[in-house]
């Protein structure tokens, strides 16, 4: 590729690689500190009213001295992968090659540890910047079994999280995440179906589909992120690692009868093998 070190001309490589000649001096410009504040505006509106879409978001940006217009909250909400939870016509077709599944947990009485892992992704604000947090969690008990974190949405570190819950666990019997690209993608689901894993997807705009994780995510910003600040990657990563700790091993659920999700999920899945 183009070396701005080499004594050949920037242009005469540029010919020589067949590429433009400006994308050898462009040089990739980071969000501004004025979009971080909105984006972290945002992701705090999103997260107590998720259906409200761009034209609310910019009322309440506005009632908060953001001025701001509707289509740049709309390319930041695109940047952060979220969008308003309302029931949407289908105009869009599905990728080629990511095939959608259906959803299988409806009616069904999950009491046990290893029937039903969920995963889903959120956006993260960070002093300087934001990355993105993939979780997979145990529905019964609400235990997180693996996580990740990446600068970028794309699905690798989505299957990195998937990977080492598998390789920690027994696998479940169905695995639910929501339609977005990451959780569609071949990668993601054709480790689930080469192990024999049920795959189960939301339905389009329904987050009560897979509340348990939605609920994780509001916790882990108001408990955590929110109140820290995190000014790198390396930083967030370090204390959230203390913090799933705390949330699997001593902080209390009203919905597990007040128990921690580890008291929940060994002595279930403890009945669930030797009823097998």
């Amino acid at each position: 590729m183009i070396d701005k070190t080499h004594p050949l001309p920037l242009t005469r490589q540029a010919r020589l690689l067949e590429l433009s000649r400006s994308s050898a001096y462009y040089e990739p410009v980071g969000t501004s500190d004025e979009d971080l504040a909105l984006m972290a505006a945002i992701d705090k509106i999103h997260l107590k009213l998720p259906f409200y879409g761009i034209r609310r978001l910019r009322g309440e940006l506005s009632d908060r001295g953001f001025d701001v217009g509707r289509q740049h909250v709309a390319t930041l909400m695109r940047t952060m992968g979220i969008q308003a939870l309302c029931p949407k016509r289908r105009t869009t077709k599905p990728h080629p090659g990511h095939k959608l599944y259906p959803y299988l947990l409806r009616g069904m009485d999950i009491t046990a540890a290893g029937q039903v892992w969920c995963a889903d992704v959120t956006y993260l604000p960070m002093g300087r910047g934001f990355c993105y947090l993939a979780a997979v969690m145990d529905w019964a008990s609400r235990r997180v079994l693996s996580w990740r974190l990446s600068n970028s949405l794309d699905a690798s570190f989505c299957i990195e999280a998937l990977e080492e819950a598998l390789d920690r666990y027994e696998a479940p019997e169905i695995f639910n995440t929501d339609q977005g690209a990451q959780f569609t993608s071949e990668g993601f689901t054709s480790l689930l179906t080469s192990r024999g894993i049920r795959v189960s997807m939301d339905g389009r705009g329904r987050w009560m589909d897979n509340v348990f994780i939605e609920r994780l995510w509001r916790s882990v910003k108001y408990e955590e992120v929110y109140l820290k600040g995190y000014e790198s990657i390396p930083e967030a990563r370090r204390e959230l690692a203390a913090y799933f700790d705390f949330y699997n091993m001593r902080r209390r659920h009203q919905g597990l009868e007040d128990r921690t999700p580890d008291e929940v999920f060994w002595s279930t899945l403890q009945r669930q093998e030797k009823a097998a």
